[in-house]
């Protein structure tokens, strides 16, 4: 059942309920089915009701219940009684051209539910309410869901779907109960079923959308999806195929049906299965479709695969095809594990692996590289073939090799596998030391040892641990093989020592066993001891305890015994009371009348033992100890005084049973009992007011009375004290002064506090000291000042008035000390004196601000510069300190003096003085032509490192003897240009920092050579017949005076230059040619310098003469022998020079960079 709420005038809302399915065309005409719980929204195009495709045997019918209208699609039954009313029958419009036609599925239909509703409204607009589920106004008995040849109806029901309408046909009887209407009279428009009727067989219901509107019924269709033919594979590969497929066809027995005519359903799917254990074994589902075929990917290579398909439409799922065997071609192997090492030596190593899957093709051989141990990431083979192991040789002690490995079948190479590490094993390791204990106990003993640090990291290094027990017999036996280390040697005897020593050994050989170390095991802990005893009489407050030693000590002799306490019989907490050797002690400090328990344990070299049973004491009672002074209770009156106190904190080991309370007078020692009761309180009269009373207090019980307590003093009727007298002052510094005064009359109560007033005028004092002293020290004084002071008393009654003002002057004294010191500048350093000049390199001017004198003036100061005398300058605050070492930090304080003394140092001010300037450096001349002079001088990189590095001036002599500045920088290196041949320069330089500039050094003299001469013009060849030719040039100029000489050389085929001519000519007639060979010849010009030596200049380009050509000359050419010189002028071939062919490749590269550019301009970024 589908419910339809209007919610505005462009959007309904289809609701599915559960177990319900709702089947909608998409506008690309596919179908799509929708189950519920769901809702649908579809648009309508002007706000009313769509015309709603029914199926035969189905009614639509609108209804309106609380403002919504809803449409229904209801099954109708064959034949009713209308009682008066035509039934609404809609004939099944086509759908409507803008809303897709639905209708619900079969499969989720129950049985039709005999239920019709009213009318009462038109059509129109409804409100945008949502209606969960749909309750009927009225409802009719369900008689008879069966047709009338007694079968059900062929529309199938889920668990679900039955589930629901059950729930559904319960609501709507709950409704039809408790509606309104005259007890179930019925609606109008909507008439009962016809009792002679109600058993009709079912209509027959024409599936429309997702069955397709072919008018097939379920097991119709079902047929249909059943019949789907084999499905065909093609493009079999190694790892995948494609299946392909026909749609299902209708079966032939099903071809002389009415229904004929209709076509297939349109919205199939396919569900696509394959199995590799045969065509009967178990298939997995690789994917649903919608298409006539489907990629299988991820396959196995040389595999025997089944392949099967199911054609589904909604919910129904026909019957498999046929299955399609297919076998997927071979492949490379997959790649294989990493080797592994199975043995190896300083030099060797020996590796093996497994055979991968050789997914259908037989391995061939395997590939197997290596890095040489050069770790950079590169490898080169090792070993083809097909064996699988290899032994590597020739491989350093030590060291790690990396490999990885690939195997080849007649299909190809597969990848190569993870690189694994391996390293060679090194000479047999040195005795390690020996083992050092961790930890000792009963029946074990753990130890640890080192690696011989001869013995590299890579190196596999095991150790065995030998072990011989004191007095066995047996020698060293080995007890641990492996290659940790540390190890524990269990299952030991107590007490007993062990010898151990341990050895090293590798793949090379076993190493010596290290030195004997002996080691003991711990002893086990003792048993308990025996029941502690009681000896002589229990005390108030003590007894004394006596036991014997435990039976087994536990191998070690017993240390300690330690008796524990605990008052009371619960034995819930216990004391400690005494630990010790001896074998009994006295409990003492117990209290009277209590129980104690006692037990004690002991504690030897192996542990703690348990403990022993426990001993129980009672100690008699004795009368109660001291009460505490009783305490006043409220205000004392004049003649009475109410007291209270509490019970003793000792009471004997008995209850306290009476108190008695004891006075004594002012003026007399006597006491008498006022007070003896069970009371904690008690009032006493009769006193004198003013006047001070003692009171003790005193408990007892049924041992008797115990001690007095301490005195509680009382005084009665306090007054306020009397004014105190003048105090008095004494001066004990300048900065510090003492009052003190004297006790007043108090009045019958107690001076508790005094309240001292200082202020340095008499007016504006203020409290400086309360408290109960009779002095007070006034600290922080200013020297030569004048203060006033007074006094009062205070008590419990009131405060005294003040005493009289008391003026106290303090002395003078020494000056303060000096507060702030500060550097002066360069600047202020110049302007202190100009008749010299200091230096910041061995100065520091200082200057700082002047104390209080404290009233007597400052005559001078003193400066204190650490190791140095102390330096004393008169009442200034400007100095400068000379005489100190350059770049040295200096601790400077300073204290001023006056005519009382010397004031205390100021805080300690580091200063430091600037360095001395830079020395120069020495210059050197690394390079040199012609034309150039590099200079370099200092120690250091070329260019600067460090900003507080110091800099250089360097200097060049001119002709005048006058020094130019060539550079000045933090550089150590300079290159001076556009220098004249053969001819010397001077230099100087100098290095300045923050500190100043430096001195100027030596004066450094450099000569640039001689230059050698230009490069000569390539010569000019020609041919004078077939034996000789003669070869010229251009003559260069003198260069300074010096003549220039030339030296041609001659080549002959691909042999080497020999040197033809040398001398001033320019040119040479080269004689005794071959005619078919070719020459090459080339000139360099020569200085020949005053001191007899020569300068060789470059070559000049050289130029090629070919062999003559034998039908160069012609007849004609002969005749005219007359008019020409006899000679043939050929016409030389000059081959490219480096920079000549450098420049020719360098623009061709150029033209083929635009024209790439010009293309990715047009086609690529256009």
């Amino acid at each position: 059942m589908f419910k339809t709420v209007f919610v505005s005038c462009q959007v309904i809302l289809v609701q599915v309920n559960p177990g319900e399915a709702f089947t909608i065309r998409r506008e690309d005409g596919q179908f799509q089915c929708i189950t519920g719980p769901a809702q649908v929204p579809m648009m309508s195009p002007n706000g009313s009701v769509p015309p709603i495709y029914v199926p035969p045997g189905y009614v639509s019918q609108i209804i309106e219940e609380n403002g919504v209208r809803r449409v229904l699609v209801l099954p109708q039954q064959p034949d009713f009684h209308p009682g008066g009313h035509s039934p609404l029958h809609h004939p099944p419009p086509p759908p409507h051209p803008h809303l897709p036609a639905f209708i619900p599925h079969p499969a989720m239909m129950g049985p039709p539910p005999h239920l019709y509703t009213g009318m009462p409204g038109g059509v129109g607009d409804m409100s945008s309410q949502y209606i969960p589920q749909y309750h009927p106004a009225h409802i009719f008995s369900e008689q008879d869901t069966h047709s009338q040849h007694g079968r059900q109806s062929f529309l199938h029901r889920d668990d679900r779907a039955s589930k629901t309408h059950e729930r559904l046909q319960k609501k709507l009887k709950e409704r039809q109960g408790g509606g309104g209407g005259g007890g179930g009279g019925q609606v109008k428009d909507s008439p009962p079923s016809s009792p002679q009727k109600s058993c009709s067989s079912p209509p027959s219901v024409d599936i429309h959308n997702g069955i397709g509107g072919t008018g097939l019924d379920a097991q119709a269709l079902l047929a249909l999806l059943s019949n789907i033919s084999k499905p065909v594979v093609s493009d079999i590969q190694a790892r995948g195929a494609v299946v392909s497929w026909s749609a299902p066809t209708r079966p032939e027995s099903d071809n002389n049906t009415v229904e004929d005519d209709t076509s297939l359903p349109e919205a199939l799917s396919y569900e696509v299965a394959f199995s590799i254990n045969g065509k009967d074994g178990k298939y997995q589902n690789i994917n649903s479709v919608q298409e006539l075929s489907a990629t299988l990917e991820n396959l196995r290579p040389a595999t025997d695969y089944h392949v099967r398909v199911q054609a589904a439409c909604n919910c129904l799922l026909g019957s498999p095809s046929e299955a399609a065997s297919f076998t997927t071609l071979c492949c490379e192997p997959d790649p294989p594990s990493p080797p592994k090492k199975t043995s190896g030596t300083k030099n060797t190593l020996v590796l093996t692996w497994k055979a991968p899957c050789d997914n259908g093709s037989k391995i061939k051989n395997y590939i197997l590289q290596w890095d040489e141990g050069k770790g950079t990431g590169s490898f080169e083979q090792c070993y083809y073939g097909p064996q699988k192991q290899y032994r590597v040789t020739k491989l350093t002690p030590a060291s790690r090799y990396s490999f990885r490995l690939a195997a080849k079948n007649d299909m190809g190479v597969s990848e190569f596998s993870e690189v694994v590490d391996l390293f060679t094993s090194c000479s047999v390791p040195l005795p390690p030391f020996p083992p050092e204990l961790e930890m000792a106990g009963v029946t074990f003993l753990s130890m640890k040892w080192q690696r011989p640090s001869s013995s590299p990291k890579e190196d596999d290094i095991y150790y065995v641990l030998e072990m011989e027990e004191e007095g066995s017999g047996y020698g060293f036996q080995p007890s641990y093989d492996g290659d940790e280390l540390s190890h524990t040697v269990r299952n030991l005897r107590r007490s007993t020592k062990y010898k151990f020593r341990v050895a090293a050994y590798n793949s090379e050989g076993k190493s010596n066993p290290s030195q004997v170390v002996e080691f003991i095991t711990k002893p086990d802990r003792p048993s308990c001891p025996c029941r502690p005893v009681i000896r002589g009489r229990v005390q108030p407050d003590s007894f004394k305890m006596a036991w014997e030693p435990p039976k087994d000590n536990g191998g070690a002799e017993v240390t300690k015994y330690v008796v524990e306490l605990s008052e009371g019989l619960n034995g819930l907490l216990w004391g400690q009371v005494y630990a010790g050797p001896a074998l009994e002690h006295v409990c003492d400090g117990l209290k009277p009348g209590c129980c104690y328990q006692a037990r004690l344990y002991c504690i030897s070299e192996g542990g703690q033992s348990p403990l022993s049973e426990t001993l129980q004491v009672q100690t008699p009672a004795v009368s109660p100890g001291p009460c505490l002074p009783p305490r006043l209770v409220g205000k004392p009156k004049a003649r009475e005084v109410q007291l209270r106190w509490g019970p003793p904190q000792i009471d004997g080991g008995s209850p306290v049973s009476c108190y008695s309370v004891e006075i004594s007078g002012p003026h007399s020692e006597e006491s008498r009992e006022v007070y003896q009761g069970a009371e904690l309180d008690c009032s006493v009269g009769g006193l004198l007011p003013g006047k001070t009373y003692s009171f003790r207090l005193k408990a007892a019980n049924k041992a008797g009375f115990g001690p007095l307590s301490e005195r509680c003093e009382v005084t009665t009727g306090p007054g306020a004290p009397e004014p105190c007298k003048a105090p008095s002052t004494t001066c004990k510094s300048p900065s510090c002064v003492v009052v003190s005064w004297e006790t007043p009359p108090c009045n019958g109560a107690p001076v508790t506090e005094y309240r001292l007033e200082w202020g340095a005028a008499e007016g504006s004092m203020q409290v400086c000291y309360s408290g109960p002293g009779l002095s007070h020290e006034m600290k922080g004084l200013l020297p030569a000042t004048n203060y006033f002071c007074r006094v009062q008393a205070v008590n419990v009654a009131g405060v005294g008035p003040f005493s009289e003002a008391v003026l106290c002057q303090t002395p003078c004294s020494v000056p303060a000390a000096v507060s702030n010191i500060y550097v002066l500048k360069e600047s202020e350093l110049q302007k202190f004196e100009t008749s010299r000049a200091f230096s910041p390199s061995t100065c520091l001017g200082i200057s700082w601000d002047p104390p209080c004198d404290h009233g007597s003036p400052i005559t001078s100061y003193l400066i204190d510069v650490g190791e140095k005398q102390p330096i004393v300058v008169g009442p200034v605050t400007k100095y400068i300190i000379q005489h100190l070492q350059p770049d040295t930090s200096y601790r400077i304080r300073i204290q001023a003096q006056n005519s009382l003394g010397t004031g205390p140092f100021s805080h300690t001010f580091k200063l430091k003085t600037k360095p001395l300037p830079p020395p120069p450096p020495r210059l050197e001349c690394t390079a040199f032509s012609h034309q150039t002079l590099r200079l370099k001088w200092g120690e250091g990189p070329a260019k600067a490192t460090t900003s507080d590095a110091p800099q250089y001036h360097l200097q060049m002599g001119d002709k005048n003897g006058r020094f130019l500045s060539l550079y000045k920088g933090p550089c150590h290196t300079h290159k001076v240009q556009r220098l004249n041949e053969s001819t010397s320069y001077t230099f100087r330089i100098q290095a300045f920092n923050e500190a100043g500039e430096g001195p100027f050094s030596t004066v450094y003299t450099f000569t640039t050579p001689r230059s050698p001469p230009p490069p000569v013009k390539a010569p000019k060849v020609e041919r004078l017949d077939e034996n000789s030719c003669d070869v010229s040039w251009e003559a260069l100029p003198l260069m300074k005076g010096d003549p220039v000489i030339y030296s041609l050389q001659s080549m002959m085929g691909n042999s080497e230059f020999k040197q033809a001519f040398k001398g001033s000519a320019t040119s040479f007639q080269v004689q005794n040619l071959q005619p078919s060979s070719d020459y090459r010849f080339r000139v360099c010009a020569i200085r020949q310098c005053q001191d007899a030596t020569e300068l060789s200049g470059p070559y000049s380009p050289t130029v090629t003469l070919s062999p003559q050509r034998n039908d160069a000359v012609s007849g004609s050419g002969v005749a005219g022998l007359g008019s020409r010189t006899g000679t043939e002028s050929i016409r030389t071939r000059q081959s490219l020079t480096d920079e000549q062919c450098a420049f020719l490749l360098l623009m061709v590269f150029a033209v083929i960079a635009i024209l790439i550019a010009f293309v990715i301009q047009y086609f690529v970024i256009k």
